[in-house]
């Protein structure tokens, strides 16, 4: 084996932990696959002699070229005229999934990430660094061209906005799955009060449908708001709801004809649904394909 196959062995140890930063940091699959190759790229033309803790060069590295990408993001003035919801991972009850996407799902619902993009982008990457992963603020100070005291300031900023945002969900999944299945029955019932009985009073719900009809509509809060919506937009999905684990969390995939139309996250805390996402854009459920 030569230098470089050595080389190229030790990063594949190290990529399930470089796409987990970047899935957090992008909110995206195939941008963080993106990222992590481009990892990989400058690794691969680096001159590594002297370099101690590989995973450590890799993760600022990562960390860097994602924060070039959220940047680019802005300057282009990516706005969505509803919400843009972050790709979603889904495992399935009887599907154990890759490992590395395991390890992504875990922790990190899609409210967590819908809090996310509203930092900046320097906030974000303080945040997802040194809270998730650790990493020293000197090592941030260097990415984000700022000192660690700044860089400290950047991630408390966003931990405050994070901790004021998203209620801590409950840590039991079969509790949280037992929720959710109260919600779906009564969906599927259209039963009114048995839906606002599972619904925390300020609930929120989001929808995702990219860029095809409806238009998309602003999120809407309230249990009462919530289950009007629901039984009046979500009546036919309802009976093709199936259980799911979306993003660590129970949630639902909705399945039409084989074709998966929409991938539903909830967050339950104390013991009710906090928030509901609903991703709908076709373009963030291409590789999911599950059969009829």
């Amino acid at each position: 084996m030569n230098d470089r196959d050595f080389l190229a062995e030790r990063f594949e140890t190290f990529r399930p932990h470089l796409r987990s930063v970047a899935y957090r940091m992008l909110g995206s699959m195939s941008e963080a696959e993106d990222a992590v190759q481009e990892a990989w790229v400058r690794l691969d033309r680096s001159d590594m002699d002297g370099v101690q803790n590989l995973q450590g060069w890799l993760t600022t590295v990562v960390g860097r070229v994602c924060l070039d990408m959220l940047r680019s993001r802005r300057s282009r003035h990516e706005e969505f005229a509803g919400t843009n919801l972050p790709e979603p991972i889904v495992t399935l009850p009887d599907d154990e999934g890759p490992e590395q996407e395991a390890e992504l799902a875990d922790s990190v619902g899609l409210a967590l990430l819908v809090i996310l993009e509203t930092l900046t982008p320097a906030e974000r990457l303080a945040f997802v660094l040194h809270d998730m992963f650790a990493v020293p603020f000197e090592d941030i100070a260097g990415i984000v061209g700022r000192t660690p005291a700044a860089a400290r300031q950047l991630a408390s900023r966003a931990r405050r906005r994070v901790q004021g945002a998203t209620p801590k969900p409950d840590a039991d999944l079969a509790l949280q799955r037992s929720v959710v299945d109260a919600f779906l029955a009564a969906a599927r019932s259209g039963d009114f009060e048995a839906l606002v009985a599972v619904l925390d009073p300020n609930v929120v719900f989001r929808v995702d449908t990219g860029a095809r009809p409806p238009l998309p509509r602003p999120a809407v809060v309230g249990a009462a708001s919530v289950a009007e919506t629901v039984l009046a937009r979500g009546a036919s999905f309802a009976p093709h709801a199936r259980p799911a684990v979306v993003n660590g969390s129970a949630g639902a995939i909705v399945v039409i004809g084989g074709s998966v139309r929409s991938v539903v996250g909830f967050t339950v805390a104390g013991g009710r649904i906090v928030s509901i996402d609903v991703v709908a854009d076709p373009a963030k459920l291409q590789g999911l394909a599950i059969e009829a």
